[in-house]
């Protein structure tokens, strides 16, 4: 490997670091890197024996993951953004805070017994290990993730607590502090309760299989297929980037990571090819937060979303093919747009990749994926399939030279998926408490009567309503912790207006990945902007503007759930997709303002009446919206025409 692509490797890994937490990682070495790396790797071993291997107790279970993630969290994040030199080494606080706080998830793993099973009365000293416990959870949370979610969950908590001196609808009978303590430390409803389950049952192992995939070298052959394909149409790198982006999304994630991945590669190709380095950064910023939002895996958030609908992943992930569809069709529409408008060409013949070469040297790595879709769909849990995807990874891996892992990259694999892991772990403990009040207060309920109050009981009001919240509470917060809270508040609202709830919660879970784009805090443009040299804000605004079709797509299939493939009529399936397609398209002509030349202001204005028209499930708004464009369109050709006729005259 070159010296230029350590430096690159160097600066994706601090991109990622930079935007996704609130502190850089810390890298130490020697000895205390040795042991910290050490921790990480007991952590996957500890979680592939136990999905694969030995059986174990659901809740002892999540009271290891929880040591492990929060341990590690100490270890790698400083308590100050100051303290960012990337080999500095925990200080004894670090040390002391981190062993505190695995053994108050120890204590209860060898308590489990007397505490819970039991049912023995909460002692002084259990009451002592749920403050120590809530207390470093909440510092653990502030340096990874930064300080919204810890404050949200305080906030929730001195609800609990000063119910009885609250006013009007947010007034309940108040919880003494020490049952406060044991329903959040012990209860199935608190930190250890079902958010943090689906991290430690399902997330971690996916986020695994996921570096597994990296360490072989994956996201080259995603890279390199979707330069082969697209590169060479016009504006081809941007096109690339959906593709590339949207690939490795589906196994990763992250819309950060998967920014920092593929965007040192796409960014500057479109760049090359005359793209303004903010509208390449924003391009790549909207298709990586798809992957979010597009099967086989999704993000996290999917797996909980399946969780609280009590429903197999694979329903949440048949549900989510259509959209996604959609959104990065929405994304394509407008690049092509702008290629034309810009007269962007793609890169040259000589300049693109072999996909046959490509296909020989690493076509083998998708057969992991492949086993994890057929043991998905052949009803084994989420978790036996990520299991045995982890292990044909690398089996198969040894069949190339070129993506064999050796020992020194099969540890370091299984200390990045922990490391990947540990915060996303402290995010859904942290959400566990936020959850744990909502439940034993019903102020869920209380939210979700104020919701349908304010839209006086009608749903696109309540939407609105519920996109705002999605987006607000995604300001910096990772998207399943933006899930889970606005899953809890918002959703029944839109339930209750006779929305099935698979389709309430797609629509929430979309908009908890969409805040990744969206003003003023939008980490994934952030981390564009980083690669570009763009200005962040105006990437964010870019990246807005080329996502507003995919804004759209929620709203479509809410109004048309058949979108998510439920229910049997398969021609009003084919008539949602063909009218959906046609509205993400003319808002896509809206936005751009070009087809053929230049569309005036008010045609555009008229483009986003027929867009919006088209969202409604209705044959009276899809013939209107559907008029509106054929008149515009019309009018296009009129006027080319009659520039060329008066051309060839002069």
């Amino acid at each position: 490997m070159s010296q230029d692509s350590k430096d690159q490797e160097i600066n994706v890994e601090e991109l990622i670091n930079e935007n996704e937490n609130s502190s850089r990682i810390r890298k130490p070495i020697g000895i205390i890197g040795v042991i910290i790396t050490a921790i990480a790797v007991m952590m996957s071993l500890f979680h592939l024996i136990t999905a694969g291997i030995i059986n174990m107790n659901v809740m002892q279970h999540r009271y290891v993951h929880y040591a492990f993630a929060v341990v590690l969290v100490f270890l790698l994040y400083p308590a100050s953004s100051k303290n960012k030199t990337i080999e500095s080494k925990p200080s004894m606080l670090d040390w002391i805070a981190a062993i505190l706080s695995g053994g108050s998830a120890i204590y209860l793993f060898f308590g489990y017994k007397n505490i819970v099973q039991e049912g023995n009365d909460f002692t002084a000293l259990d009451t002592i290990m749920g403050v120590i416990t809530i207390v470093l959870l909440l510092e653990a949370a502030r340096r990874s993730i930064g300080y919204q979610l810890p404050v949200l969950s305080i906030a929730f908590f001195l609800y609990a607590f000063l119910g009885p001196n609250l006013p009007g609808i947010l007034a309940h009978r108040g919880f003494e502090f020490d049952t406060l303590i044991e329903r959040m430390y012990i209860g199935n409803d608190g930190i250890f309760g079902v958010a943090l389950g689906v991290s430690a049952a399902y997330v971690f192992l996916f986020i695994l299989f996921g570096a597994f995939l990296n360490g072989t070298g994956m996201s080259n052959l995603f890279t390199n297929m979707a330069i082969g394909v697209a590169g060479h149409r016009p504006g081809g790198p941007a096109k690339v980037s959906i593709l590339g982006s949207g690939s490795l999304g589906m196994i990763n994630g992250s819309a950060i990571a998967n920014v920092a991945t593929t965007g040192v590669f796409t960014i500057p190709l479109m760049q090359k090819v005359g793209y303004k380095g903010k509208f390449a950064a924003g391009v790549e910023a909207v298709a990586s937060t798809g992957g979010q939002i597009t099967p086989p895996i999704m993000g996290s958030a999917a797996f909980v979303m399946a969780e609280f609908l009590g429903m197999p992943y694979k329903y949440v992930m048949i549900a989510a093919i259509i959209p996604a569809i959609l959104y990065f069709m929405s994304l394509w529409f407008m690049v092509h747009l702008q290629a034309h408008k810009r007269d962007l060409k793609g890169l040259k013949k000589n300049e693109l990749p072999s996909v046959k070469n490509e296909l020989k040297k690493r076509g083998h790595l998708v057969i992991p994926v492949i086993i994890l879709l057929i043991l998905l769909f052949a009803d084994y849990t989420p978790i036996y399939a990520a299991f045995w995807a982890i292990v044909s990874t690398y089996v198969v891996s040894l069949l190339r030279k070129e993506t064999r892992m050796g020992i020194r990259t099969l540890i370091d694999t299984l200390a990045e998926g922990a490391k990947g892991a540990a915060f996303i772990a402290i995010a859904t403990a942290v959400v566990g408490i936020i959850v744990g009040v909502v439940s034993i207060t019903g102020i869920g309920l209380q939210l979700a009567n104020l919701i349908l109050s304010i839209a006086q009981g009608y749903l696109l009001p309540t939407l609105i309503l519920t996109m705002i919240a999605c987006v607000v509470l995604g300001m910096g917060l990772p998207t399943t912790a933006a899930y889970i809270v606005a899953a809890i508040v918002a959703t029944p609202a839109i339930i209750e207006l006779g929305v099935d709830p698979i389709v309430a919660h797609m629509f929430v879970i979309y908009f908890a990945s969409l805040s990744n784009i969206t003003p003023p805090v939008a980490l994934a443009s952030y981390t564009g902007a980083g690669i570009s040299g763009s200005n962040p804000t105006q990437v964010s605004w870019i990246a807005l503007q080329l996502g507003a079709a995919g804004f759209l797509v929620p709203f479509i299939f809410t109004y048309s759930p058949e979108l998510l493939l439920e229910g049997g009529n398969i021609f009003l399936l084919l008539l949602s997709i063909i009218t959906a397609v046609i509205g993400i398209y003319t808002l896509s002509l809206s936005v751009i303002g070009y087809w053929k030349m230049k569309i005036n202001i008010y045609n555009r204005i008229l483009l986003f009446i027929g867009a919006l028209a088209m969202m409604y499930s209705g044959i009276l708004t899809d013939l209107l919206g559907v008029l509106i464009l054929v008149i515009i369109l019309g009018s296009q050709l009129k006027k080319e025409n009659y520039i060329v006729r008066n051309n060839s005259n002069i």
